[in-house]
């Protein structure tokens, strides 16, 4: 019989794993929390002594109240003000389950944003096979269809996703190469070595939800971006203050003004390691769980 200490320890130890494929899914960590949060309600609900496998019990709760959230937000979303982009999550390079599993590709904001144009099922089990390694069978019961279309929705969504080769990882020199031309452009204007950066098609898009001034559309060209981060970011970042931070598996910028995050920078490049998109972050609301990395420094080095 499976007591109280054990139903939580059993949870607890499936919670990253959930909360992964939650973040995944939705893109967003507040919601991913909330799906997470609404698994652990039912698992404290349910007949946990009828349950033989918990883990796939709690992958399968967490799925499908992932499919339900993902739904009313694509509804919701018709209304959003600007460019939506996923809310940023900070990473960091060497977690053993993220390493383990080669999951920090699918963490990139070209990899969600890639997703965004599966269907909620597609998405779903294309996730739950390919990147954490769930049966066939297991996945067609989370998702209440026969294996045979179970496969096919993630021979379907692998086609999408090998096509666009967006499951690589830049070598961290170029990253803090593409960081030091980024903040030199920022700092005076010139953009010389950001320049030789940059793919031809690079695309500059920005969230702020309505909520605070940021352009709405997405300028297209390394030109049009070039010329918009010397004369437009250049001048109104003056008094922000950077700092470097791993944002989605790759290196970002977090932007503080007088203490206050306001904003994130982060990169996707292709596979000649140029940038072919630069999102910024500008969205309030989207910036709540991300923590200021300094202080986080600070604080491991005071409990030495």
């Amino acid at each position: 019989m499976m007591n109280d200490q054990n139903s939580l320890d059993i949870f607890n130890n499936s919670s990253p794993t959930l909360m992964g494929l939650a973040y995944r899914i939705l893109g967003s960590t507040c919601d991913a929390e909330d799906a997470v949060q609404d698994t652990y309600l039912k698992w404290q609900k349910a007949d946990r002594g009828e349950i033989e496998n918990p883990t796939a019990w709690l992958t399968t709760v967490c799925t499908r109240r992932c499919i339900d959230i993902l739904r009313a937000s694509h509804k919701s979303r018709v209304n959003y003000i600007g460019t939506w982009l996923p809310e940023p999550l900070q990473t960091t390079t060497g977690q053993s389950a993220e390493d383990k599993l080669e999951l920090g590709s699918t963490l990139t904001t070209a990899f969600l944003l890639l997703l965004e144009r599966l269907t909620p099922k597609e998405r779903a089990a294309y996730l739950l096979h390919e990147v954490f390694d769930t049966s066939y069978t297991d996945i067609a019961n989370t998702l209440e269809i026969k294996e045979a279309s179970c496969r096919k929705l993630v021979s379907r969504a692998r086609g999408h996703i090998n096509q666009s080769k967006a499951r690589f990882k830049t070598p961290i020199d170029k990253q803090k190469e593409l960081l030091t031309a980024f903040q030199q452009a920022l700092h005076n204007g010139d953009t010389a070595n950001l320049s030789m950066l940059l793919s031809n098609d690079i695309e500059l898009s920005a969230d702020s939800g309505g909520k605070v001034i940021a352009i709405r559309g997405i300028i297209q060209g390394s030109n049009n971006i070039l010329n918009f981060i010397s004369e437009v970011l250049s001048p109104a970042w003056q008094e922000y203050k950077l700092i470097t931070s791993e944002i989605n598996n790759n290196l970002g910028l977090m932007l503080y003004h007088n203490g206050v995050l306001t904003g994130t920078v982060s990169f996707t490049y292709n596979i000649d390691c140029n940038v072919k998109d630069i999102y910024i972050m500008r969205n309030p609301d989207k910036l709540k769980t991300l923590r200021n990395p300094e202080l986080e420094k600070h604080a491991r080095k005071g409990m030495r």
